[in-house]
């Protein structure tokens, strides 16, 4: 289901009015489904060299978030900008091309290509094909498993190696920006550490991250700043350098903190 085909705002077509160091400033962000609106006036924004993550109760609207920054459901009012840029209303394929770049849930991978040919075929803009071998030697060394079976096809790889998969899929097409879904969704604890490693490299090149997910641990030792989505709106903003702990993280997610 797609939203209704709702005219935007007219301050959409103006270019937002956004800091140099801002990477994604999303304002007064709404999105539903059919008649329902999930997405309550969202606004958020991550800077160039800052990894912000999403947490919240499930069903609260922030896999939908990421699904309409990316344009994959259509914004019914709002204002989305990328490196300076409005992108609101631009197509799913130009945004990519743009760099940013959303790794969705649920492994949604080509069961019978090649993990090789999966990858390869991800460099599809032309950013992403002008450096398709630095970045393809980048992902198989960042993932070992994958460079281990790249001649296998992508049904024969476990939970975590698809997790990888995807995540290198978002690799190749050369990202400015990645946004994680639910990474470690169904992995054993050890595929999660090993997963953590690797955002963390990839974080470290540069690369600004938004992530949701569930596992409070793992968001933690990634992130800088975390922004707690409920009922499709931000209710409390969060930062390590203030010295929020895993324990106030929990009290405000299971409903006896201020955000609750």
């Amino acid at each position: 289901m797609t939203a209704p085909d709702t005219a935007p705002p007219a301050a959409a077509d103006t270019a937002p009015d956004t800091a140099p160091d801002i990477a994604l400033d999303v304002r007064d962000l709404r999105a539903g489904y059919d008649a329902s609106d999930v997405l309550e006036g969202i606004c958020l924004q991550v800077a160039r060299d800052e990894r912000v993550g999403l947490f919240g109760p499930n069903g609260h609207g922030k896999s939908t978030l990421l699904n309409t920054i990316s344009r994959v459901i259509r914004p019914r009012a709002g204002r989305v900008a990328f490196m300076g840029e409005e992108i609101g209303q631009l197509p799913a394929q130009t945004i990519v091309a743009r760099g940013l770049v959303h790794v969705p849930q649920a492994n949604r991978l080509f069961p019978d290509m090649q993990i090789l040919e999966t990858l390869e075929l991800s460099a599809y803009t032309p950013r992403a094909r002008a450096a398709k071998d630095e970045t393809l030697d980048r992902v198989l060394q960042l993932f070992p498993r994958l460079a281990e079976r790249r001649r296998q096809a992508c049904k024969t790889l476990s939970g975590g190696e698809r997790q990888m998969l995807s995540i290198g899929v978002g690799l190749m097409s050369a990202p400015r920006m990645l946004m994680l879904d639910e990474p470690t969704l169904g992995l054993s604890p050890k595929l999660k550490d090993e997963l953590a490693e690797a955002i963390a490299a990839i974080s470290a090149t540069g690369i600004p991250l938004l992530l949701v997910e569930q596992d409070i641990a793992f968001t933690l030792s990634l992130v800088d700043r975390m922004y707690l989505i409920d009922h499709g709106a931000i209710s409390r903003e969060v930062g390590r350098s203030g010295g929020v702990d895993h324990q106030e993280i929990m009290e405000m997610y299971f409903g006896t903190g201020e955000g609750a």
